[in-house]
């Protein structure tokens, strides 16, 4: 890959998006509109999900998309100025670690760093009322937004939703697989009922690599959206509004 890429205009800036998630880690080159320019890439999560191997796995993919000017992460956890703080489906040594700095670093690009639901959640909303996002996939990750504004931080996953079971516990990876796709359905339709009820929202979003695990009709308002959003989202990151305010609270990481 060409490390030494001229500086773009602000009309062909090629903005590597990268989706890091339990199962998988995917990329793909998006337009300064946030249209693919690329095929989406995409290798299994390396074991044990350590910083290191992710970091090799990106530089890996992202050798394979092409030049690019900066770059996008969706990460599965809490993330605080580039700073990654949780990380349940990965490993422990992403506590407190400066994600943004050290793929910046190994890129020799700016990077900016977000919750994975977040970003998928740009991909997703309409930008009015309130818009809940959930991606369901080895945990559960989740988004909400008020006329297309991040409220940051939600984190649905660990609260106790039925019989003392998190959210995760019902609708994870692992409770499907245990309860099998017709409980874990009937199981998704009460949650949605529980949200709706907490959150009033307008509209409610069902991404992620297991939303292709719903069958049968979904309550009203609710829209099944593609796995791709999770890396389509990846350019809010780099928007900002009249002033100047990024559309996400993240950290440019230092080439």
């Amino acid at each position: 890959m060409n490390r030494k890429r001229p500086q773009a205009t602000s009309d062909d800036t090629r903005t590597l998006s990268v989706d890091i998630g339990g199962t998988g880690v995917k990329t793909i080159i998006l337009n300064a509109q946030g249209e693919a320019l690329t095929e989406r890439g995409r290798i299994e999560t390396p074991r044990p999900a350590t910083p290191a191997a992710i970091l090799r796995a990106i530089d890996r993919l992202a050798r394979a998309q092409g030049p690019f000017d900066r770059v996008s992460v969706g990460f599965p956890g809490v993330v605080r100025n580039g700073i990654t703080q949780t990380a349940p489906n990965l490993d422990e040594g992403w506590g407190n670690f400066s994600l943004a700095k050290a793929l910046g670093k190994r890129l020799k690009r700016p990077v900016r760093v977000a919750n994975d639901a977040d970003v998928q959640g740009f991909g997703a909303i309409e930008g009015h009322g309130v818009e809940l996002v959930l991606t369901l996939g080895t945990g559960l990750g989740s988004a909400l937004f008020v006329d297309g504004k991040l409220v940051p931080n939600l984190e649905l996953a660990h609260h106790t939703f039925r019989g003392g079971k998190t959210y995760e516990d019902q609708l994870g990876h692992a409770a499907l697989k245990k309860a099998g796709k017709h409980r874990w359905n009937k199981r998704l339709r009460k949650a949605l009922c529980a949200l709706e009820e907490l959150f009033n929202y307008d509209r409610v979003y069902l991404g992620g690599g297991n939303a292709k695990k719903i069958v049968g009709a979904l309550p009203p308002r609710t829209k099944t959206v593609p796995n791709v959003a999770g890396l389509l989202g990846g350019i809010a990151l780099w928007r900002t509004n009249s002033r100047g305010e990024r559309a996400i609270d993240a950290q440019i990481g230092s080439p």
